[in-house]
């Protein structure tokens, strides 16, 4: 096999090419095909090409936590339940346990293995969060669970697809734990679908280069990455640098719970160590070993800029301490459906040290919550649905401008759920979506502002759930600037407002009950001192402060 630097390098920017282009015909498979509209209008779903061996090549645009798991989730599979050996030729190995490689219960992480003339030459990957698979709330994010047995239905390492033979039986065992069965049999129709698009595109790219071209593309750009990320290391002055951010709660019993990353650069490696973060705890933000390095590696390839291709290659230099038994490495069976209160504040934690190292580089806080509603209630028809939404704040301010209002950044890439799509699909009406005024960090350069979203109730009963942070530690600002302003989740009934907690599960409504919830600003960059008169100025006339 020719190395990277043998290799012709026109030719290989169009190989490296076609495996992103593969990565994103998956992608737009599945946003074309899915049911429901945490899939098709949210976009919680990804995709990848694996090479051969296992090792994740090439992405689409999606989410980040996804992606950076997703190599350690097949590592996990091969290692200890269904070595690569036991993969055949149109077989699909699916899992959601996270103690197996997964992350939460909803995230279906599927692989197809591609096959030419009897040689495993790829991997397509998808992983696709579903709506609904059961447990003890709807949208299965059960503020309440203290075992993950609580948090729905739980599948090992198992070949839904054998030998290109559906396993119809384990199909209706998912539907029937859903409180959605149309939808989720939908969306993992999709989800297959797109295995099928991945492995096309690259039995096309094998047909027209042959198979050891394209092997050896394929670890020229694993390569590539790899020097890339050394590259983007070694601009990081040497040292050890050490940093804190809380989450809110468990919902249950904890209150302030530490993420402690220490980030030691030595030459172009980086060791994080997260061993002085908070014990594991009783409620469901707990999260697995696998979702600690996607949030590790998603820090890293945030503070390169942009300049490296996220895949294998691009973790060789980064060595990760998660301790067992802690809340960024929890033991089977902590629940741990609301696992991105922790794997945001891991983003912002180890960014957090990286500032140290190098404050002119890295921004503020931004937002670090995904913020997930669910609803249960009849729709016109009597039929009883699911609501299910994920919101997003404020960017911090960075050394260069002011951080962005109400967009998705960080460990998720969401899209906005359209308010008129989701009127016309569930009993709610929208009263309410829009910036909030004074809520991103003053600072030299400002935080992003966070969004109000408030909707009403126009069915005769609903069951609603949350699970939210940055309600008790706001966005931190950084060099003097200050945090963002912190989050809200209110319930207005007979025109009494009262606010609830920032995770919580089963609470009853009625018909005219208003729901709304503010999200956080970004922390501002710089001492406020220093802002430009008429920055401010423009932010007064924009009514982004008062």
């Amino acid at each position: 096999m020719k190395a990277m630097t043998e290799f012709d390098p026109i030719r290989l920017e169009v190989i490296r090419n076609a495996l992103v282009a593969a990565s994103e015909e998956m992608n737009i498979s599945i946003w074309r095909t899915a049911r429901s509209t945490v899939v098709r209008e949210t976009l919680d779903y990804s995709t990848a090409i694996f090479d051969g061996s296992g090792n994740a090549v090439a992405q689409s645009t999606r989410i980040p936590v996804h992606l950076n798991s997703m190599s350690v989730c097949l590592e996990e599979i091969v290692t200890n339940w269904i070595p690569l050996s036991e993969w055949n030729e149109g077989d699909v190995i699916l899992t959601n346990d996270p103690y197996a490689g997964g992350q939460h219960l909803p995230d279906f992480v599927a692989y197809k293995p591609i096959y030419r003339d009897g040689k495993r030459v790829a991997i397509s990957a998808t992983i696709v969060h579903h709506v609904d698979i059961g447990g003890g709330a709807p949208g299965s994010y059960f503020a309440g669970a203290q075992e993950v047995y609580q948090e729905g239905l739980r599948l090992p390492p198992i070949k839904l697809v054998d030998g290109g033979r559906m396993n119809a039986s384990i199909l209706a065992v998912i539907r029937r734990n859903s409180r959605e069965p149309e939808k989720i049999g939908g969306d993992i129709a999709a989800q297959l679908a797109a295995l099928d698009v991945g492995a096309r595109a690259i039995l096309r790219l094998v047909d027209r280069y042959g198979i050891a071209v394209v092997q050896a593309a394929m670890a020229a750009v694993l390569d590539q990455s790899e020097v890339a990320m050394r590259s983007a290391i070694s601009a990081i002055p040497d040292g050890t640098y050490t940093f804190e951010d809380f989450v809110d709660d468990d919902g249950q019993e904890a209150i302030g719970i530490k993420i402690r990353a220490s980030v030691t650069i030595e030459g172009d490696k980086a060791l994080i160590d997260l061993s002085g973060s908070s014990p594991q705890v009783p409620g469901p933000v707990n999260c697995t070993v696998n979702m600690a390095k996607s949030g590790v590696y998603c820090a890293l390839l945030m503070a390169a800029g942009g300049g490296v291709m996220a895949n294998t290659g691009a973790y060789r230099p980064i060595e990760i301490i998660a301790q067992e038994g802690t809340v960024v490495s929890a033991r089977s069976p902590a629940p741990v459906a609301n696992r991105m209160a922790t794997g945001h504040r891991i983003v912002t934690t180890v960014l957090g040290a990286l500032a140290i190292a190098n404050p002119e580089a890295i921004p503020a806080a931004y937002y670090g919550v995904s913020y997930v509603a669910a609803l249960s209630a009849p729709d016109a028809s009597g039929e009883r649905r699911v609501y299910f939404e994920i919101e997003v704040g404020g960017w911090g301010g960075h050394p260069e401008s002011d951080g962005a209002n109400g967009f998705s950044a960080g460990f998720h890439n969401l899209a906005n759920s359209p308010l008129e799509m989701c009127e016309a699909l569930f009993p709610v009406v929208f009263t309410r979506y829009g910036l909030i005024p004074n809520s991103g960090g003053d600072g030299e350069y400002r935080g992003g502002l966070g969004l109000a979203r408030e909707w009403r109730l126009e069915a005769d009963w609903g069951v609603l759930s949350g699970n939210f942070d940055r309600f008790r530690f706001p966005p931190y600002g950084l060099n003097g600037g200050k945090p963002g302003a912190p989050g809200r989740f209110m319930l207005t009934r007979d025109g009494n407002t009262k606010q609830l907690p920032s995770k919580i599960s089963g609470v009853q409504l009625k018909r005219g009950d208003k729901v709304r919830l503010d999200t956080s600003g970004g922390g501002g960059w710089g001492d406020p001192a220093r802002r430009d008169p008429e920055a401010r100025l423009a932010d007064q006339r924009a009514g982004y402060v008062s």
